[in-house]
């Protein structure tokens, strides 16, 4: 869904659907079919924006095939279905196919391959999309040798970007999530482990509970870390029944909006998930996001 800011800044609130299990396109539809029927119960017949988790294998083959990429885009738009962004965090294939930090080059292949997917997804009148994905990796793992492959992967990554966005005219921007443990951790952490990336194309994705749960301040770190210049590129909600709301205004207050894209992405039922976007919507119009069609106002 299409959101405006009182700033007039568009907002897009998606929901989270894991495709897992979807070794084709075949199957994909089928999973999108269940979460679209589920959705429709609370939202009717209006486009919704869904952020689609997609695993190694599938991507790959998306990315080697236009006529799939196509066919799925052809099969979005006949259910409704938007999609600005795409979740490139390891899911649940595991192994050496689903590569788990950054100092491993097929983490690289991999979202890359999401970002040429994403820009033959996203709306005809989008210009630019998103990619969440990992904090780089485990910090008790990240010796010397990784951190210097992490650094090159990171490189390359902005440059495939770069290139992407080139060649078609559309960008595709990545995040990566902090998280305990992670070499991404702490707001002070992950500003000095990305003090050299590429921040027109790179920053952060914020899952909201997380940053609730492990950071002292959570407004106070998001400021150190957009103060460094790290854009919020995403914004993700995974439990809803957290006190999320206080940490979305200080991103979304009347005159500024620091994220441009929240992704509700809850575990659970197809049902579950709907109510979860519903109850979000709900609180996001509280702070004076509306229908892109409709006059904004400040709440």
């Amino acid at each position: 869904m299409r959101l405006r800011h009182p700033s007039g800044r568009i907002v897009h609130l998606s929901c989270g659907i894991s495709l897992d299990h979807a070794e084709d396109v075949s199957t994909a539809i089928d999973r999108l079919d269940a979460a679209n029927s589920a959705l429709r119960g609370h939202f009717g017949t209006g486009a919704l924006a869904v952020a689609l988790r997609l695993p190694y294998r599938l991507a790959a083959a998306l990315a080697d095939d236009g006529r799939a990429r196509t066919r799925l885009r052809t099969e979005l738009d006949a259910r409704g279905l938007e999609v600005v962004t795409l979740s490139g965090a390891p899911g649940i294939e595991g192994g050496a196919a689903d590569p788990t930090d950054w100092s491993d080059p097929a983490r690289v292949r991999h979202t890359l391959d999401l970002a040429r997917i994403l820009v033959d997804l996203i709306p005809f009148e989008e210009v630019r999309g998103a990619i969440a994905t990992c904090g780089l990796g485990r910090a008790d793992e990240w010796d010397e040798g990784r951190k210097k492959a992490g650094a090159r992967h990171l490189s390359r990554l902005s440059g495939g970007l770069a290139d992407l966005a080139w060649r078609v005219g559309r960008a595709v921007r990545a995040g990566f999530q902090p998280g305990p443990g992670k070499v991404l951790d702490s707001p002070e952490q992950t500003v000095a482990a990305l003090s050299r990336i590429d921040k027109d194309r790179l920053g952060i994705c914020l899952d909201l509970v997380t940053v609730l749960r492990d950071w002292p301040g959570p407004e106070a770190g998001i400021d150190r870390i957009t103060d460094a210049g790290l854009s919020v590129i995403t914004a993700r909600i995974s439990d809803p029944s957290a006190a999320w709301r206080p940490v979305l205004r200080h991103l979304l207050a009347a005159d500024t909006a620091r994220t441009e894209y929240v992704d509700v992405d809850v575990t659970g039922t197809d049902e579950q998930r709907g109510v979860a976007l519903a109850y979000v919507l709900d609180e996001l119009t509280t702070l004076g996001l509306v229908p892109e069609q409709q006059p904004c106002t400040a709440p």
